[in-house]
Order: structure tokens, then sequence, then C-alpha cells
């Protein structure tokens, strides 16, 4: 199994795409910080993007896009010097799915925000830099601009279905986002999204994944990256930032969550599933992880259902 596409699954990741921008002139958008990653696509003109708290600010052209992986607030306008108005009341009064500022329409952007809960972002963006900036001239951009290019003729030719198509698409565009800083940025990128790209982790990674209930040593996993025991070890925690062992327990926990969470099979059948031998062999490691025992667990989820609080956190996460 790809851990990439398990863990985006496993943690209902979702996609929610806002009203387009066209702008012109001299002009400038104050956006509050999002709720959870945030990404924005030049398709025609060109502009600039600062983020609160960087003196720099990244230009952006035709067919550029960026990634926000932090919840802080940016500004996109056309010269630094301009007056800056607020987004929510232009967007507010966007007509037809599209919000105007300034004087012209030599500028259009599109973008969209990703729902992640507490365990997506300690796990898919905590190790990556706030903004990760995909200019269109690179080669290796193609795939993301495929992304962008099918996004964009959905929103706009609006057939059946479009809005849920383009909102899968963008999920698919975070994909090949992270992909593609995995790829440019290898020795930049620390924790269990590293552990993807590394040659020797990837492969322990995957086995993992794959057959999670197996009763795995260290050595079995160090045979499935072809690398002896310590070597294993060491780079495995040297890169994930812990042993295959520990990424392993927590991993499970986040299994036997996500199946307490979504049915009614017991605790014994989930233990049995998830690699524990016993009903409470699970509950130890399920309460020393998360503070709750599955039982309770349960009946703090069916509570926070009922009265539309956040469900509790998994927090024994493969990644710390």
């Amino acid at each position: 199994m790809d851990p990439l596409e398990d863990v985006l699954a496993l943690l209902d990741a979702t996609s929610h795409l806002s009203a387009g921008l066209v702008a012109g002139g001299r002009w400038a958008v104050a956006f509050d910080a999002p709720a959870g990653a945030k990404f924005n696509a030049v398709r025609r003109g060109r502009c600039s993007l600062r983020v609160a708290g960087d003196v720099e600010s990244i230009s952006l052209g035709e067919g550029d896009c960026f990634l926000l992986t932090r919840p802080v607030a940016y500004t996109l306008s056309s010269d630094p010097d301009v007056p800056v108005e607020p987004a929510y009341p232009l967007f507010a009064a966007a007509d037809g799915g599209v919000a105007h500022v300034g004087d012209g329409d030599d500028v259009f952007l599109i973008g969209g925000a990703f729902s992640l809960g507490e365990r997506a972002r300690s796990l898919l963006l905590d190790s990556l830099p706030p903004v990760i900036h995909v200019p269109a001239d690179t080669p290796e951009a193609a795939t993301v601009q495929w992304a962008l290019s099918e996004i964009d003729a959905e929103l706009r030719q609006t057939r059946l279905g479009s809005t849920l198509v383009a909102e899968h698409l963008a999920l698919v565009l975070l994909i090949r986002v992270l992909r593609l800083h995995l790829a440019r940025d290898p020795e930049l990128t620390s924790g269990w999204l590293a552990g993807l790209a590394d040659p020797v982790i990837a492969p322990a990674l995957r086995a993992l994944h794959a057959r999670p209930a197996q009763p795995w040593t260290v050595d079995a996993i160090a045979r499935t990256a072809a690398v002896s025991r310590s070597t294993l070890a060491a780079r495995f925690k040297r890169v994930v930032g812990v042993g295959p062992l520990e990424y392993l327990t927590g991993w499970r926990i986040e299994l036997a969550a996500d199946r307490i969470r979504r049915g009614s099979d017991t605790v014994a059948s989930i233990a049995q599933a998830v690699g524990y031998g016993s009903e409470s062999a699970l509950s130890v490691a399920f309460k020393r992880a998360t503070g709750f025992s599955p039982r309770a667990y349960r009946t703090e989820v069916a509570r926070t259902a009922q009265t539309g609080g956040r469900e509790p956190a998994a927090t024994g996460r493969p990644v710390e």
C-alpha cells in the first residue's frame, strides 16, 4: 500500500474550492490565516505573494501555484505599495463564483483549502516549510499543471458534478505538490514525509502499511529494506524521528481509532485486525497513547457526534 494514499484516506483529508479572483490595475488583497492548508494558482497574469512574518515577497507568474502549510495570513497584490483591501467582503460579493478587485481582468487566480485534522497536520504538514512555491517553468511542475488545468476546466464548464470533480482534483494537486517537494528538496524535509522519499525507509514504510497486523521485528523490517538491522534502526530514527517499532505502534493506534470511529466492531476484533494479541493488550496501548480506553474513546466519539464538538484526537501518532 502507498503510505501517502493510506494516510490521506484514513485522516479524511478533504478539499474546498473558493471563488476565483479576477484583478486588474493596481490592487492588493489581504487574506486571513486559513484554518488548514491553502493553495492558490495564477491562471492568467502576474502578482506577488507576501506571507505574514516574511520580509521577502514571492513573484508569481502565469501557471505558478503555491501551497500554504501553516495557518498564516497572506497578501496577494500587483505592487507592494498599494493599499490593501480585506478579502472577506470581496469574496462575499463574488458573482458567478468570481470575486473582483482593482480595475480590469488581466489577472485570474483559482484557489482552495484542505481540511486536515490534527493528526493529518502532524503527519503531512509539520515538517514542511510554511510556503511551497511551484513555478510553472520547472520541468517537474508538469503534473501539477495538469491538475490545475483540469480544476480550471471543471469550474469554467460547470457540468454535472463539476464541483465534486474539481474538489477531488484539488486533492490530486495536494499529493502532486507534496511529491514535487519531496523530489526537489529531500534533504530539507524531515519526519514521516522524508521517510517516503528515502530509498531505505520507503520500502519499510510500505511493508508496515501493507501488513500492520504482522508480528514485525526490527530484523524483519530491515529485510524488507535489504539492509542490516542496525542500519535500518539508526536510519529510521534519524529520518523519521522515531524507531520502526515505535512508528508501527503509533500507526496501529491510528488504525484502531479509525475503526472505532467508523463502525461497531468489537474491541477484540479490532485488536486482532491491527496486530494485538488480545483486547487487553490493545486497551493498554490505546490508553497509553490517547488517554482513553477503546470503549471510553467510542463513547466520547458518539458524544461529540451528538453535540457537534471535536472528536478526541488519537494522539498515538506515528510521528511526534
